[in-house]
This record gives C-alpha cells, structure tokens and sequence, in this order.
C-alpha cells in the first residue's frame, strides 16, 4: 500500500494508520503560497507519529511550513493527531461549532458522554455484564485524542485551502456538525465520511445530539449528490469520481435497511435484539457500539414515519414493534 499519493500539484493524500478494520484514514496535505493545510491528521498513536515524521521529512516540508489544520468533523480518527500537529506547528485547528461542543462531551475532564450512551445502550437492552467493557472502550479513545488541540471555530461558508476558496457545507449524519469543502470551480469536494465509496459511512443516535440523525443524513445525501463533483476526496478508500451517484446509492441502501429492520419487528424486539439480526454476533466491543448506535437511529425514523412504535413507552426498557397495515 502506498501511503503517499499525489493527486495534483497542490493535493496530496496521506493515509494514516489505524488500529481498526478500516487500516487507514485519509488526511491530505494541500499546498498554498502561505504554507502547507493539513486536513484529517488522524488517530494519535505512535505509528501515526511515526508516519507523519516520515511523510513530512520525505516531502521536505518543515512544521513552520504548516499552515492550518482543518477538520471535517470531530471524530477520533480524524481529529486525534490535531493537538499533536498544533504542538509542533503552533498552526489553528479549525472544527465546526458543533463539532467542538461533541469534542467537549466525548472528551472533556468530565467526558459526560460515556454515561449517557451506556444509559441509552442499557435501555435498549445492552446486556448488563457487558457495560464494564463499553465504557472501558469509551474511556480508551481519550489518549487516542490527546494532547487536545485549542480550537477554532470553523462555519459554513468561504474557507481557503491552499490557494483555493472551498464552500464549506454542513452534512449531518456520520457526525454532528460534518462539514464537507467543496471547490465549485473545480468542481472538487473533501468529502470527509459524509459520502464514500464502497463502504457506507455509520450514522449513529448520540444522546442530546440529534434527535433524528439518519433523516437528517438522508436529506443531507439528497441535497448534496446534485452538486457537481468530478473528484471526491474521502476520509477512507480512495478518491474518486462518481460522487453523486454512490450518495444516490447510499440512500437506497438505507431504505433497504429500513426495511429489514421493520420486517424483523413483526414481534416486539429491542434496538439490540434488532442490532444483533442485522449485524450478527461477531462484533467487537468497538464495532458493536456503532452497529447499535446504528440501529438506534434507523428505528428512530421508522417510528418518526409511523412504521413501527414501542411497545411501553413508560417502561424502563424499549422494545419496539412493526405497526399492522
């Protein structure tokens, strides 16, 4: 695998270990007249460290030369090498607001995150014995992100990268807050997670978050995929061209999904019971939190369409139930 790639003279994509299924995310380099913008640094481990030191020396670029670093949006493999690169840069690190508010939550002294979701997980019936695992995975990913960067807050609208005006626009959905950076002119588009190629993107239910997240990223596809994109630059795989049509393709997988889900609900089920039938049962600790984060949102909208509904909404655990038609 060649972790360097240069796709253009200003764009260059590095792909950065992770210690997951997926192998790698993609940063990119993108050269301007003031300086190097490193967007989607990466995970913080050693082998990152390793990787960076040796990409920048072998692209004879110097921390000095680093202009900015900008963020797709918060989650640990993009954001956790920013702290690392502001350390040595002194550069911004530029992350939407809402993003930042999900850095606080996930990650904060009091990472006020961790207990919510257990809370959420438990109710959906997550097994008991397996909630000391959970959050031991929650609380692992704080060293993965740190040294925490100080943030500034980047917003929808005109962002240069390099020497290019990019438009940055919010895609909710994978993430709370997503931005993508999309080159009109070019007709170019850092697509962070929001759209990628063969594999679909997670979209998962956090509490007081997003009442409604696999909606909102089905909207999010539909408003998005009639933009002209003749090079999509994603946070894992490959770029590539086609953009459009995979975010058409990814909305019917989701109503697919859908779909399986409410004919799994002919007898009342729990979120996990309907995770497990979707996901099966060779899932680690980490994969396991997404496929039921997951399955969480897809039944939030079926019960917003009036497909499904829970059985006892008083109860201390949810089970919902296909609706007769």
């Amino acid at each position: 695998m060649n972790v360097v790639t240069v796709h253009t003279d200003e764009i260059t994509q590095v792909k950065v270990p992770l210690p997951f299924p997926l192998r790698w995310v993609n940063a990119y380099l993108i050269r301007g007249s003031n300086g190097y913008t490193v967007i989607d640094p990466g995970l913080h481990t050693p082998e990152a460290e390793a990787l960076w030191e040796q990409v920048l020396k072998e692209q004879g670029i110097g921390y000095e030369h680093v202009e900015q670093i900008v963020l797709t949006h918060h989650h640990p493999d993009h954001y956790g090498m920013a702290g690392w690169f502001q350390e040595r840069t002194g550069a911004p690190v530029l992350l939407s607001e809402t993003g930042y508010a999900q850095v606080q939550l996930l990650w904060g002294l009091e990472q006020l995150m961790s207990p919510l979701l257990l809370e959420l997980f438990a109710r959906h019936g997550f097994p008991e014995a397996g909630l000391e695992e959970m959050t031991k995975h929650m609380v692992s990913f704080v060293d993965l992100v740190s040294p925490q960067p100080q943030v500034t807050l980047l917003r929808e609208g005109p962002v240069r990268l390099g020497d290019r005006v990019y438009e940055a626009i919010e895609t909710p959905g994978h993430a709370a807050g997503h931005l993508v950076f999309y080159d009109a002119e070019a007709q170019v588009m850092f697509c962070g997670d929001h759209v990628l190629p063969q594999i679909s993107p997670n979209v998962s239910f956090l509490p007081q978050v997003e009442e409604n997240p696999l909606g909102a990223y089905l909207s999010s596809l539909q408003e998005i995929s009639r933009l002209p994109v003749v090079m999509a630059y994603p946070g894992h795989r490959e770029p590539w061209q086609g953009f459009g049509a995979r975010a058409e393709e990814l909305v019917r997988h989701h109503h697919e999904r859908l779909a399986l889900m409410e004919g799994q609900l002919s007898a009342p089920q729990s979120a996990y019971e309907v995770c497990r039938a979707t996901f099966g049962d060779r899932l680690s600790v980490h994969q396991l939190r997404f496929a039921l984060s997951e399955t969480i949102a897809h039944l939030i909208l079926l019960e917003a369409e009036g497909r499904i509904q829970q059985v006892d909404p008083q109860a201390d655990r949810v089970t919902y139930v296909a609706i007769s038609k």
